[in-house]
């Protein structure tokens, strides 16, 4: 039976029986705590726990799941896999054990004729929490298990938790009993390598409430309002199972890629383990990369990015591990594609986009490869020879950072070759570079407040009544003052002039930052007092918190107070988003339709947009692009907002932003009818020619397959367009060249530069030669070493360090020591070079360097030959040498 008719059957079983079929959410979690969904619960878990009411009572899905905790283990194992599906059914107050063991008995064993996986009643054994006497009662009386197929488990098998406080309960797993081949008889309990009794599906059942504690050790304090279920059938390991194959690599959906990398490596797949291993990680990670780029995932450095970037790359590496020296991805992406698009159609339709972030991902990892291992060989090399068979965190940490080249081929790389790599060090290194990237960043917008608090306030006021479409002015009412510290679950009193604190209304007109949109800027004002909203966000779904500094009077719960939006603010920032729209219907129309969307934000006079694209701009596209973007501006076009549901807003043809979650009624913005059509929450202007000058200001790269352009909008664009005006004019009065001639004087300029710079340059290699010879000329005899020292003026570390070397060069085979120092702008550079010989006599660059840097204010090192470093104090030069000199000294006396 093939996957896709398994998945049909599913949810065909569960929709004849009540249940809402609920599409696939994108692998891009909606919790900011997951990278990816990993589990077929994770888009229903505000069902589950209560924060949100059910829309429905019943509910099926088959959800896209991505894992990524064991990589390193996929391949070697036949049950770890990256990319899966899960089938799940659940219900929200509604059915309870019963009915979803009848629902999966009837599923699981009835006949193929009649819609049903027709597995053998014989086959199946279940496991039951311990004391869980309903759920094995149930079991033997619906299933007709008998009591020795029925087993009971511990809390580790059988009870599931969020892990925090909140719903928990017993679950009950199904297995199927592959035969005594596969491994000795006695059910799940004795089998615990699952090789012989296979799970194929978990019933939880969430009928109590659980207090905190750690692992097993927490209370119960007592049973759920409304109980729920949550199941999750592994539809990869019921296909292999129903396909007679003997893992998830060689199923349908899988197994046409693994065959294909097979032909164009020229192996067998079951010959060879080593092989075999190849091919799996190969099979497994194409459809993980095909998986994750059609849902908006684009390779980068870091999180979702990295992760992809990551499986792609292993992908790639695995295949040259196997021979092939060509680009694999063009000949394997295309075999998945069509493996998967019977359960997944968009991929076909997706393809080019897909495709083309995916090859240059390949082509970009080739060229890394080859330059990197090169250098990754040099460094092992080295290391060897240093008797050290280790790459220290500083090693790995160049090869990533200087070079391109990724840590995790490096550890496979070194696995490979027996030697370790200080990953710990590495990791140290990337953390103080994010660190420091970041140090400018946002504090997180949702303030330090527990979410607790949030959703008790919810819970006892209702939703926020939300009027940001409708009005810029409302009068309203505090529900909450709540302070920015966890104390008391974040509740407070009252706020004084000078604090910052959030406040939750019973109504608002502010726009919540949302969709890319920030919000709105404003005041609330009540008698004897005034606040500035600083900030708006959404902490729990339904509620909107206003972060506010008070400028007057007190500010406590249950004021009567006006909140009013900032006038021109909003219009700006409808400006920016309407303008965002714009810039996006114009890079498809000039590019393609490939450019989607896969990112935004804007803000009054400014938007930014991300979207999918190999290259950068050309100056026609980046003019084309302002131009259509403009002349839709002129055009006045109108703009427009309905509400639909999902599935008729797909039909109607609007564009969905990658990674954004919607609800069952969307919100579909258009800006002259099908020219811009697009799911959006934000808000926008009335008519397109209210968003005024739109000028481009800047297009870059924000990783492998994705563009950005950036642009001024409005007021902004105008006062742009002004100081570029402007610019022009002072270039052509400083230049005395009329403006349309300015390219063409600039441009001469630089030649004229470049050409006396190549002549300084040549200058001053002869300056070079010549200091060279006279400075090995005037060498001293320090107890065998010839000891040379200089302070040639105004060269660079890099000069500097030529001049060293070339005077080395002329001192020949004797132990040798170079030590010379420059002024240049205020700064010392210093470098210190010696000769084998005088390595041999144990004297070392590094001990000469630092001798040498102390009396500048400098430090420095490098290696036993050469070393490199910089100081402060140009005074300190003469004693510099003389430190350094004496160093030499000292360590010619202790070593004869």
């Amino acid at each position: 039976m093939q996957t896709a008719e398994i998945r049909r059957r599913f949810l065909e079983h569960f929709a004849a029986r009540g249940h809402t079929v609920v599409p696939s959410a994108s692998l891009v979690s909606p919790d900011p705590s997951l990278l990816f969904t990993v589990a077929g619960m994770v888009p229903f878990i505000p069902y589950l726990t209560g924060r949100e009411p059910a829309p429905y009572q019943r509910a099926t899905s088959v959800q896209k799941c991505v894992r990524t905790l064991d990589i390193e283990e996929v391949g070697k194992t036949t049950r770890h896999g990256t990319f899966f599906q899960m089938n799940g059914n659940f219900s929200f107050g509604d059915y309870f054990k019963e009915g979803a063991i009848q629902y999966a008995w009837d599923l699981v064993t009835g006949p193929v004729a009649d819609g049903g996986l027709g597995f053998d009643p014989e086959t199946i054994w279940v496991t039951v929490y311990l004391d869980d006497d309903e759920a094995a009662e149930a079991w033997h009386r619906i299933a007709g298990l008998p009591a020795e197929r029925i087993q009971r488990l511990g809390m580790e098998d059988n009870y599931w938790s969020t892990g925090a406080p909140g719903p928990a309960g017993p679950c009950s797993e199904i297995y199927v009993d592959r035969g005594p081949q596969f491994g000795p008889d006695g059910g799940p309990a004795v089998d615990r390598a699952g090789d012989r009794f296979l799970e194929i599906w978990n019933l939880v059942f969430m009928q109590y409430e659980r207090g905190a504690g750690e692992g097993k050790d927490f209370p119960i304090l007592g049973e759920l309002p409304k109980k729920n279920i949550d199941t999750g059938m592994g539809l990869e390991r019921v296909a292999f199972l129903l396909q007679g194959v003997d893992n998830m690599y060689e199923i349908d959906e899988v197994a046409p890629v693994l065959r294909r990398a097979a032909d164009l490596a020229g192996v067998t797949y079951g010959k060879d383990h080593e092989a075999d291993v190849r091919l799996r990680v190969v099979a497994d990670h194409v459809r993980s990369g095909l998986m994750l780029i059609g849902d908006g995932v684009t390779p980068g450095n870091e999180g979702r990015g990295y992760i992809l970037r990551r499986l792609l790359r292993r992908a790639v590496r695995s295949m040259k591990l196997l021979g092939v020296d060509e680009a694999s991805l063009p000949e394997l992406l295309p075999v998945s594609r069509d493996a998967m698009s019977a359960s997944y159609p968009d991929l076909a339709t997706d393809f080019a986009r897909i495709s083309s972030v995916a090859y240059a991902e390949e082509e970009a990892f080739r060229r890394t490869l080859a330059s990197g291992t090169a250098l990754f060989d040099t460094v092992v090399g080295q290391a060897r020879k240093a008797g050290t068979p280790s790459l220290s965190g500083e090693q790995a940490f160049s090869l990533h950072d200087t070079y391109g080249f990724p840590i995790d081929v490096t550890l496979e790389m070194a696995a490979e070759q027996g030697v370790t790599v200080d990953e710990a060090g590495f990791r140290a290194l990337m953390q103080q570079q994010r660190d420091r990237a970041r140090a400018d960043a946002r504090a997180k917008r949702t303030g330090a407040v527990d979410v607790l608090a949030y959703r008790r306030l919810l819970a006892e006021h209702g939703p926020t009544d939300w009027l940001a479409y409708e009005t810029l002015r409302t009068d309203s009412r505090v529900l909450a003052v709540v302070s920015e510290l966890t104390d008391d679950d974040g509740a407070a009193s009252v706020a004084g002039p000078g604090e910052i604190t959030r406040v939750v209304l019973d109504r608002t007109p502010f726009y919540a930052e949302s969709g890319g949109q920030v919000a709105d800027a404003g005041v609330l004002t009540w008698d004897g007092g005034r606040a500035e909203v600083l900030d708006v966000q959404r902490p729990v779904k339904g509620l909107v918190a206003h972060q506010v500094r008070v400028l007057e009077g007190e500010l406590r719960a249950g004021v009567a107070l006006t909140a009013e939006v900032d006038h021109q603010w909003r219009l700006s920032a409808c400006q920016a988003h309407s303008g965002t729209h714009v810039v996006h219907a114009a890079l498809r129309q000039v590019l393609g339709p490939q450019a989607l969307q896969s990112g935004s934000y804007n803000r009054p006079g400014y938007l930014r947009l991300d979207f999918a694209w190999q290259g950068a701009l050309s100056g026609v596209q980046r003019t084309d692009i302002e131009d259509v973007a403009n002349a839709a501006v002129r055009a006045d076009h109108a703009v427009t907002a309905s509400w639909m549901t999902l599935p008729e807003a797909q039909a109607f043809g609007a564009l969905a932003l990658f990674g954004e979650t919607y609800s069952e009624q969307v919100r579909v913005v258009e800006i002259g009818g099908p020219w811009s059509r697009e799911l959006c929450g934000g808000t926008h202007v009335r008519g397109s020619a209210q968003i005024g000058t739109l000028a481009l200001t800047g297009e870059s790269s924000v990783g492998s397959g994705a563009r950005r352009v950036e642009a001024a909008v409005g007021l902004e664009g105008f006062r742009y367009l002004a100081r570029e005006r402007d610019l022009v004019r002072q270039l052509g009065e400083l230049l005395k060249t009329p403006s349309d001639g300015l390219v063409d004087r600039i441009g001469g300029l630089l030649a004229r530069q470049r050409e006396t710079e190549k002549e300084l340059a040549e200058l001053r290699a002869q300056q070079s030669v010549a200091a060279a010879g006279t400075l090995a000329s005037g060498a001293s005899d320090v107890g065998g070493v010839a000891v040379v020292t200089g302070a040639p003026a105004g060269l660079s570390g890099g000069d500097l360090r030529t001049l060293a070397l070339d005077v080395r060069g002329r001192l020949g085979d004797r132990p040798a020591v170079v030590l010379l120092a420059s002024e240049s702008g205020g700064k010392v550079a210093l470098v210190a070079a010696l000769t084998p010989a005088a390595q041999e006599r144990g004297l070392s660059a590094n001990d000469v360097l630092r001798a040498a840097a102390a009396p500048v204010g400098g430090r420095g090192g490098g290696k036993a030959d050469v070393a490199q470093g910089g100081g402060t104090d140009p005074g300190g030069i003469p004693a510099a040498l003389a430190a350094g000199e004496k160093a030499v000294r000292t360590a010619v006396a202790e070593g004869s």
